[in-house]
C-alpha cells in the first residue's frame, strides 16, 4: 500500500493518547493483555462481539476477552459499528475515506459494501471526523486477525428503528460474506460505582438473553446505560437474523474496579466484552 494517496486516508486521531503510539509498544501492550484473559473460546460459530472504546489503560483488559475470540479464526470482513460522541448530523455516519491507519499501518476500507449499505440506508459521509469509538477498536482486529476489509459504521440515531434498519441492511449486504460484526459500546457512566454496577447488571442479562429489543426499551427508559448501546443492539438483531442463538459475556469490569477508586462521588464508567454465536 505504499503508493497509497495520502488524501484517501483517515488518520488516527487517538494513538499516542488513547493508545500507543508506536508499532512495537501498541503490539506489547495488546500482546499483555491477551495474555492475562483466562478464558478459552466459545463453542460455536462465532459472529460477533461487544468491546468497550475507553483508553486501553481502563477498558484495555476487557476489550482483550473479546478480541481472545478471534485466535485461530479468520474473517475477511468485519464490520465495526460505533456511536458517535460529535453531532456530525446524519443518522448514519461513514468515512468518505479509504483507508483507515493506525500505528500498524492501513486498514483498506470495504468500499463496495459500504456503499451498499449507502443505498440501504443512507450514509453521511465524513472527509474529517475524531470519532474515538471506532477506531479503538482497531488494533486489535489488526494484532489479532490480520488481514481484513472494514465496514465501518458510525450511528448518529440509536433508536430501536434506527437499529432496526441498519441490522437488515448489514444482514442483506453481508449475506454471502464471512463477516465479523463488532459493536463498540462503553456502559454506565454515573458518579457512584454501585449504580454503575446494578445499571450494567441490566444491560449484562439482557446480553445473555439474546434481546436486543428488551435492551432497547431499556436503553429507552434510562434503566440501563449504554454509549454505544445502538450498536449492540443492531449487533445482536443482525447476527439473530443471521443464525445466532446465544450471547455470551465474556468479561465485565468498570474503571473504579481498575482504578481501585470505588467511593462514592467518583466518576466510573462500565465495560463489558461479549460475544454473539451459533452454539455448537
Amino acid at each position: 500500500m505504499n503508493d497509497v494517496d495520502p488524501r484517501e486516508i483517515r488518520k488516527s486521531a487517538v494513538a499516542g493518547t488513547w493508545y500507543p503510539g508506536s508499532a512495537s509498544a501498541l503490539a506489547d501492550t495488546i500482546d499483555g493483555f491477551m495474555a492475562a484473559v483466562d478464558m478459552g473460546p466459545v463453542r460455536g460459530e462465532l459472529m460477533g462481539l461487544v468491546s468497550p472504546h475507553a483508553g486501553y489503560s481502563y477498558s484495555g483488559g476487557v476489550a482483550a476477552y473479546a478480541y481472545k475470540q478471534l485466535e485461530s479464526r479468520t474473517f475477511p470482513t468485519v464490520a465495526v459499528v460505533s456511536p458517535v460522541h460529535q453531532d456530525y448530523g446524519g443518522s448514519y455516519l461513514a468515512t468518505s475515506k479509504r483507508y483507515y491507519e493506525t500505528p500498524f499501518g492501513l486498514i483498506q476500507v470495504d468500499t463496495e459494501v459500504l456503499s451498499q449499505v449507502d443505498k440501504e440506508v443512507g450514509l453521511r459521509f465524513l472527509d474529517q471526523d475524531g470519532e474515538h469509538s471506532l477506531e479503538i477498536q482497531l488494533p486489535f482486529l489488526q494484532h489479532v486477525l490480520g488481514e481484513f476489509t472494514l465496514v465501518p459504521v458510525m450511528m448518529g440515531d440509536q433508536s430501536l428503528r434506527a437499529c432496526q434498519q441498519l441490522s437488515a441492511a448489514l444482514v442483506k449486504v453481508l449475506a454471502d460474506k464471512e463477516a465479523l460484526l463488532v459493536a463498540s459500546s462503553d456502559l454506565a457512566h454515573l458518579h457512584d460505582y454501585q449504580q454503575v454496577l446494578e445499571h450494567d447488571r441490566i444491560v449484562q442479562k439482557l446480553v445473555t438473553d439474546l434481546d436486543p429489543e428488551g435492551l432497547s426499551r431499556s436503553l429507552a427508559k434510562n434503566e440501563a446505560q449504554a454509549c454505544g448501546g445502538g450498536p449492540i443492539v443492531t449487533v445482536m438483531l443482525a447476527n439473530r437474523e443471521r443464525g445466532a442463538d446465544t450471547a455470551e459475556v465474556l468479561k465485565y469490569m468498570n474503571s473504579g474496579d481498575v482504578t481501585g477508586i470505588r467511593t462514592s462521588g467518583q466518576y466510573t464508567v462500565g465495560y463489558m466484552a461479549a460475544a454473539t454465536y451459533k452454539a455448537a
